[in-house]
């Protein structure tokens, strides 16, 4: 089902946009924006089909279809700990607008957001797309570890949100439950709220125990919003179809009201929500089976680049991307640049723009497709040196 023979790259040429086959001149691989080479689930495809048979594409409920709210909730009550219920959860379109619609309630402009330094560069964008300022707290780009006594000497009576990535990217990190509960204390301490965005927490290898943030602590779930999508796991990307969740009722309805989804102005294409539906209710799967086979990419890649002269990995315990350390001089774009140049595949520099400052002297490289690309994408790297 994963090989490299159930690849469409006609398709791919065709519609992956985003620095992927679409994008790009003919010749190169892309090893750069997290999403599948391969088709979606058939479950999936299916029960699109079937939702539009009747030819009736009516409005659906303001803040989502009730099985979408009652399946993202299922998923992360038997998954990964959580507590919630169908009301608890709000259809939105995609993680990330999930994310600036919690930046836009939580603070007032000039106020100040806590994220993590290197992260995807949607933290970032959100904060300040809400009149909100950043201050950074460093991870190990090593072993994805958060310096939790940094974190507290960077509160200030300006501070307001601590926005978390977990898993992590790039770096792979889950964070346990002892650690989210530290986190918890440190925001219920100063009285934050907390954002957990956890997009890739169904990316979890060698069966890790992944803990929704809301269910490590009491106060983890007094203030904080949770944020999830369905890009990762099931690719579909394109439906831009996300949740965020919060277990606190009267605080996720003022959210839902302040957010305008209580009206027309704001809601989710109902088949975005079909879709997102019916991969957690049937495409289950399949999901187990693409999870496997990118385990073992993942530990291709890896043993690869281990090997290599040029860049250093370490292993991630969840995502579809590894962040190697480069090791000869060159920068972060300069590496970049020149893979694409001489290689011909692209990848994602560890640049201040896409990750922050301390991604620099790191490389990004996906490795959701076929093993044969993944391989010939590595060995095409390492020979352009």
């Amino acid at each position: 089902m994963f090989t490299n023979n159930d690849i469409n790259f006609e398709a791919l040429k065709r519609k992956a946009y985003n620095g992927r086959w679409a994008a790009l001149e003919d010749g190169i691989i892309p090893l750069t924006a997290a999403d599948p080479d391969f088709r979606t689930a058939p479950e999936i495809e299916q029960g699109i089909i079937e939702y539009i048979k009747d030819g009736y594409l009516s409005y659906g409920p303001f803040s989502g279809l009730p099985e979408f709210r009652r399946n993202v909730a299922e998923h992360f009550n038997t998954e990964k700990y959580g507590n919630f219920t169908p009301e608890n959860i709000l259809a939105v379109n995609s993680a990330a607008q999930g994310m600036f619609l919690i930046a836009s309630y939580v603070l007032k402009p000039g106020e100040e957001a806590i994220i993590l330094d290197p992260v995807d560069f949607l933290f970032k964008k959100s904060v300040e797309a809400a009149g909100g300022t950043i201050t950074l707290c460093p991870v190990d780009t090593e072993t994805g570890n958060i310096d939790l006594e940094k974190l507290v000497s960077l509160i200030s009576s300006n501070t307001k949100l601590i926005s978390i990535c977990n898993p992590h990217n790039p770096v792979g990190k889950v964070y346990t439950k002892d650690i989210l509960k530290k986190i918890s204390e440190i925001a219920a301490a100063h009285d934050l709220w907390v954002m957990s965005d956890e997009i890739w927490s169904d990316i979890v290898y060698n069966n890790k125990e992944f803990y929704t943030y809301s269910s490590v602590s009491e106060e983890a779930r007094k203030k904080s919003f949770t944020v999830y999508g369905f890009s990762k796991s099931f690719g579909i990307a394109g439906l831009r179809i996300g949740a965020v969740l919060c277990n606190d009722q009267e605080i996720f309805n003022d959210f839902i009201e302040k957010s305008n989804f209580n009206s027309t102005i704001e809601g989710v294409s109902t088949l975005s929500q079909i879709a997102a539906s019916v991969a957690l209710e049937k495409a289950k799967p399949w999901y187990r089976e693409f999870l496997s086979h990118l385990q073992t990419n993942r530990d291709l890649a890896f043993n690869i680049l281990a090997y290599s002269e040029i860049l250093h990995p370490t292993l991630p315990e969840a995502t579809f991307v590894l962040f190697p350390k480069i090791k000869n001089n060159l920068s972060s774009e300069e590496f970049a640049r020149h893979v694409l140049q001489y290689g011909k595949v692209a990848i994602v520099p560890g640049s201040e723009r896409w990750f922050g400052k301390g991604a620099e002297g790191h490389v990004r490289i996906c490795f959701s497709t076929s093993q044969e690309i993944l391989e010939e994408g590595l060995n095409r790297i390492i020979k352009s040196f």
